[in-house]
């Protein structure tokens, strides 16, 4: 099933409205669609390399807005919708997420597997609905989403668009490397944004 909507997405690049097919596969990944919109990305801005902050700034806001959608359906109807999309990627148990964010040191963890499932390959989906599901804080969970998203599609599309085809091989090989790299790198941000929050709070 995977693969057939992984070779459907890929044709939506060639069409017409690829920007607005990128829109909606950036919006519906963040909740609950398998296919990253990297897949439109890249072959996007092959075709029209001229375009790709365009196509990177699209992809970013409506995967932000799918990711507050996400947050919504944890928030509002977890029990009902939220759980289904879980069973659907594997995932049965999820009743210790509640107390992993209970604490202070439970906050600054959950801030990492966002950050980090923002701009890897871990499911982003299941963190925006568990991010609402557990009360995170929303401001909070909105700049990191917007951060990590942000970054990881105008890279790809800051790429190929500036370098062309050449680089489409090399991310595709070195997507998980560079990946787990920036997102090692955005932990320590986030976490040096929160320690600075807490105490400007106090």
């Amino acid at each position: 099933m995977f693969k057939e909507l992984y070779l459907k997405s890929l044709k939506l690049a060639g069409h017409k409205s690829s920007k607005f097919f990128l829109g909606v596969i950036s919006f519906i990944e963040s909740f609950i669609f398998p296919i990253p919109p990297d897949v439109l990305i890249i072959p996007m801005t092959i075709a029209k390399r001229h375009d790709w902050l365009k196509i990177s700034i699209i992809a970013t806001i409506c995967s932000v807005l799918g990711a507050c959608f996400g947050y919504f359906i944890g928030y509002v109807f977890f029990n009902e919708i939220g759980v289904k999309i879980f069973e659907l990627y594997g995932v049965d148990n999820t009743s210790f997420l509640k107390d992993k964010v209970s604490s202070e040191g439970g906050v600054v963890a959950w801030m990492t597997l966002l950050a980090i499932a923002g701009f890897s390959p871990v499911p982003f989906k299941l963190l925006t609905i568990t991010s609402g599901f557990v009360h995170f804080n929303f401001l909070y969970f909105v700049i990191i989403s917007f951060l990590t998203r942000g970054l990881r599609f105008f890279l790809i599309a800051f790429l190929i668009g500036n370098f062309g085809p050449t680089m489409k091989k090399l991310i595709e090989k070195k997507l998980i490397l560079v990946s787990v790299i920036i997102s090692i790198i955005l932990v320590i941000f986030v976490f040096f944004i929160y320690s600075f929050l807490i105490n400007f709070s106090k």
